[in-house]
């Protein structure tokens, strides 16, 4: 029979320090103390041995000792540094411990810490679980915790994040009602003006996907009355020729159009992608 690791003594003394009676000298609180420490000793060990599923398992044993020490804050770090374990080897054990971790801080007002885990759990929903919309959820629950703590320009960038998700999940008036946010609250800002045109642009190309010229017209507008300047930009410009070219069925148009602004302004991913959406569209309407 191999040699128990070090890891697995120091969870067995954990077990058996968690588990054991109380005696009239020591308090309940300092049992679960005594075997928290432990836990977390042993979870240091199974790092050291590469076992992180193991880890993990132990940081959340810890936790559950901290909680019945009624120490919240300890138990929230408990958590993440199970969270941190977990990511090595399983997204779906990482989110629930993450999710703990969140519990824990919100419990105890930071709120800033909490929209920092909860937009951990968004980016694994989005990178490991490639669940677009759980990921939308809580892109939005760490920006709504972020504003609330005046962290508005991290609080817009998980705003933009979800709406992107939104508008791929084909979910476009969420998507347009928060590119609209975002630029809304970007206007006041020297520093930040200058990328409102950017997410008008993306809140119109989201009207076009919807096969809505109407909207996207009314759109423009509603914008050139918020900021004077934005109607004679190149995004503008570019929205109000692909919208004559759906209006009028010119497939040659509107790919001409597209061409010309890649050629300025590399088009990214995501403006790829509705475009090319929207391009369908053009071609269905004109078959039918």
């Amino acid at each position: 029979m191999p040699a128990k690791s070090e890891a697995q003594l120091l969870i067995e003394s954990a077990d058996r320090k968690a588990n054991s009676s109380t005696r009239w000298f020591t308090s309940t609180s300092t049992k679960y103390e005594e075997a928290g420490d432990l836990y977390q000793k042993a979870a240091i060990a199974f790092k050291n041995e590469k076992q992180f599923k193991e880890a993990g398992d132990a940081h959340a044993r810890e936790a559950e000792c901290r909680e019945k020490c009624q120490e919240g804050n300890e138990a929230a770090n408990a958590w993440w540094s199970a969270a941190k374990a977990y990511k090595r080897v399983d997204p779906t054990l990482a989110v629930q411990a993450l999710s703990q971790t969140v519990t824990f801080l919100t419990k105890a007002g930071r709120f800033r810490q909490a929209a920092d885990r909860e937009k951990e759990i968004g980016q694994i929903y989005l990178q490991e679980l490639n669940d677009l919309r759980k990921a939308c959820e809580s892109f939005e629950r760490a920006a709504e915790w972020y504003s609330q703590e005046d962290a508005t320009a991290t609080a817009n960038a998980c705003y933009k994040d979800a709406a992107d998700l939104h508008a791929e999940l084909e979910d476009y008036p969420q998507a347009i009602a928060l590119y609209e946010q975002v630029a809304n609250g970007s206007l006041s800002s020297a520093l930040t003006k200058y990328s409102v045109k950017e997410y008008w642009l993306r809140a119109s190309l989201c009207a076009l996907a919807m096969k809505d010229t109407v909207t996207a017209k009314r759109n423009l507008s509603k914008y050139g009355s918020l900021d004077t300047t934005f109607t004679s930009t190149r995004e503008a410009k570019f929205v109000n020729i692909l919208v004559e070219a759906i209006e009028a069925g010119d497939m040659d148009a509107f790919t001409g159009a597209v061409f010309e602004y890649d050629q300025v302004t590399k088009l990214d991913n995501w403006k790829t992608s509705i475009l090319l959406k929207i391009k369908k569209s053009i071609d269905t309407d004109i078959i039918l």
